[in-house]
């Protein structure tokens, strides 16, 4: 049975911040919470699309020198940008995907920008990140368990 939650965070966790999406998926999981499935790769590729099947929701996570801290969520929308043709792809690109694969809307999904500032390789996870990572994994926490219950059909 799929999850109807997806959390998919990315990052190098050898370049500093850059972690910062691994990192929250190491702290979600151990929370174990029910109807949460969270995946984590190097970077966002055509091929993840398809773990977009048969949710409700999803939650893109990566570091971001350009969020404001500790960090930012915003809903995004299906987009075809200019990374729809490149190796790494942007979250909107992968939700335009689904849709052109399934012929159908993706689920609803929002984008996690956690405010990083030293992305070095071999660095390890700043003092700052590693205090935006506690607020966001505790955001997110809450954001899981408000999750809309699916209603029960009632027997004709």
């Amino acid at each position: 049975m799929t999850a109807p939650t997806l959390i998919f965070a990315w990052g190098n966790p050898s370049r500093g911040d850059d972690a910062l999406g691994p990192r929250f998926i190491e702290r979600v999981e151990a929370l174990q919470l029910p109807g949460v499935q969270c995946l984590t790769d190097f970077q966002l590729q055509v091929e993840h699309a398809l773990d977009l099947q048969d949710r409700r929701r999803v939650l893109f996570v990566d570091a971001s020198v350009n969020a404001l801290a500790p960090f930012e969520v915003n809903t995004i929308a299906p987009a075809q940008d200019a990374t729809f043709t490149t190796h790494a792809m942007s979250p909107q690109a992968i939700l335009q995907v689904f849709r052109d694969l399934q012929a159908e809307e993706p689920p609803p999904a929002w984008l996690m920008a956690i405010r990083g500032s030293t992305f070095e390789l071999g660095e390890p996870l700043s003092a700052s990140a590693e205090a935006h990572l506690d607020a966001a994994v505790a955001w997110a926490a809450g954001w899981i368990k408000a999750a809309p219950k699916r209603k029960r059909r009632s027997p004709r």
